[in-house]
């Protein structure tokens, strides 16, 4: 791993600059706003830029004191928790008994076993393995969001389901596999946020702020923004099938609504909102080996980032070599290839997020670890080259094409530059 802390030239910026600025030109077909920062190892921005508007309705431009929901961007947050408490010997990895102990919802969880051809009543067996900590932080639990999987959303019919969960009872019901065989994208990091709560006593709202936010000198993450954060709430958006971009209501109303972690389930999968700028403190901390290049206060070991980064579905080379479906059109594109690569490339999967394995295209190292939000946000965290960002919007439905070429572009540049 490189020790280099790099820079970004002001030729470089400004270039980066101009692709965002070009990319926003026209709110109503591109992307109406986003938000665009990445920092070094150091802790350092080699980037912070804004542009486009708050709202394709309105001309407030779009700050960098602007708050996003950042949906699943919450993950590697809720991993760090869990990792705590690893380090702590409250949790392990491989410890079945100990999870299902705390989990009794997820013990009882049965394996759908496919629909009746007469009566189309779902079928369902006992699951034969337990589940770990693993499993629920590497997505192979068996657990499946229907909007990505349309078995899984067939099973919530007549009624169907929240757009996002308001309550624990949301994220129950049966498994699509057996644990631990197969990978599929569900509410496994949603369950481990739990276990969280259940060790420590806490909210994992005020476990999150308590033991990683305050220690980072991070003001601006939050499960419940405050009146300040709500009056610079980004717009959600909706681009429809002709392009064309419009305002929608907020995927994400309960915390928007409701101030309390007792009135709304804390959601470990994609709870959090958050100015831009304050995520990637989070990712410089990892790009520092767990210790806060802000602050110096350390909240992993480095030995524990370590094991966040190793691929822990060594098995399963090409498991994002399936395609997604877009089972709920109007939250998600169809995905024919997470982060698409040369196919004699194995992917991974990190505690919590994707590991490009091999050197990226746009420049990035080994081992880089990345993620998204379902309203098309986009990070990374490459440990090999020490440098990271995130791109942010606030667009449905997911894998929006044109924030996907930005990410790439402004990614690439930041290498280049």
């Amino acid at each position: 791993m490189e020790s280099q802390v790099h820079t970004l030239s002001e030729a470089g910026a400004e270039g980066i600059r101009k692709t965002i600025d070009a990319a926003t030109s026209d709110p109503t077909t591109q992307i109406p706003g986003c938000v665009f920062v990445a920092v070094n190892r150091a802790g350092e921005e080699l980037i912070s830029h804004a542009s486009g508007r708050m709202s394709v309705d309105t001309p407030a431009p779009m700050t960098l004191d602007s708050v996003f929901w950042i949906a699943s961007c919450t993950k590697m947050i809720t991993g760090i928790a869990c990792m705590q408490l690893v380090e702590q010997g409250k949790l392990t990895l491989d410890d079945a008994e100990l999870v299902e102990g705390i989990l009794p919802e997820v013990k009882r969880a049965v394996v759908f076993t496919g629909f009746d051809e007469k009566t189309g009543v779902p079928g369902v067996r006992k699951k034969e393995t337990g589940i770990t900590l693993k499993m629920l932080l590497t997505h192979t639990a068996g657990f499946a969001y229907p909007l990505f999987y349309s078995e899984s959303r067939k099973l919530t019919l007549p009624v169907g389901i929240e757009e996002w969960a308001r309550k624990l009872e949301d994220i129950e019901g049966p498994l699509m596999f057996e644990p631990g065989t197969r990978w599929s994208y569900g509410t496994g990091v949603d369950w481990a946020g739990v276990l969280v709560e259940r060790i420590s006593g806490l909210s994992l709202e005020e476990y999150f702020q308590k033991h990683i936010f305050e220690p980072l000198g991070i003001k601006n993450i939050t499960m419940f923004p405050s009146a300040t954060m709500k009056a610079n709430l980004v717009h959600m958006h909706q681009r429809y099938s002709d392009g064309k971009i419009k305002t929608r209501g907020h995927i994400q109303r309960g915390p928007l609504n409701h101030s309390s972690s007792d009135e709304i389930f804390n959601s470990g999968g994609g709870g959090c909102f958050a100015q831009p700028q304050e995520y990637p403190k989070i990712i410089a901390t990892l790009l520092n080996n767990g210790t806060s290049p802000h602050t110096g206060i350390q909240i992993l070991n480095p030995a524990t980032v370590d094991l966040m980064f190793t691929n822990h579905i060594p098995e399963m080379p090409n498991f994002a070599r399936e395609p997604i479906e877009a089972a709920m059109p109007e939250l998600t594109n169809p995905i024919a290839e997470l982060y698409p690569q040369p196919h004699d490339q194995p992917q991974g999967w990190g505690l919590t997020f994707m590991l490009t394995i091999s050197e990226g295209a746009s420049g990035r190292g080994r081992n880089t670890g990345w993620w998204a939000g379902l309203s098309n946000l986009y990070w990374w965290c490459d440990r090999e080259r020490g440098v990271g960002g995130i791109i942010a919007s606030q667009i449905l439905p997911f894998a929006d094409p044109q924030v996907l070429s930005l990410w790439a572009q402004v990614e690439a540049a930041v290498y280049q530059g």
